[in-house]
């Protein structure tokens, strides 16, 4: 059993900055695909950015694509969300998840079970 905590969250103005973490533990954590996720209010959730187990390849959400970067640190067990440029519109609890396979085809529906999230709120 995986258990995945994510941090970093907070209240930051628009054009601001946050770093979000995922720390993962209880299996390994090297040989997965991570992702990141987020749930505005009254919104579904809807997929961010994914990571492969390397690390070597990337994949953005369109709307954070050139403000947003994911990273990961294997030695660490931790993946990481660089965000820049925050606009309104990102305000939402953000989550992390992982499974193995290819992350151009990572969706909300791939994973049974999520953590608690971190809030990200951008104010205007």
């Amino acid at each position: 059993q995986v258990q995945l905590v994510e941090s970093g969250g907070g209240l930051v103005q628009a054009g601001g900055s946050l770093r979000l973490s995922c720390a993962a533990s209880g299996r390994t954590f090297s040989s997965y695909s991570m992702g990141w996720f987020r749930q505005a209010p009254g919104k579904e959730r809807e997929f961010v950015a994914a990571i492969s187990w390397t690390g070597g390849s990337t994949y953005y959400a369109d709307s954070v694509k050139g403000r947003f970067t994911i990273s990961r640190d294997n030695a660490k067990n931790t993946v990481y969300l660089q965000m820049n440029s925050l606009k309104p519109e990102d305000t939402a609890v953000y989550y992390c998840n992982s499974r193995p396979g290819p992350i151009w085809t990572m969706s909300k529906s791939d994973f049974p079970s999520w953590g608690q999230g971190t809030q990200v709120t951008v104010s205007s």
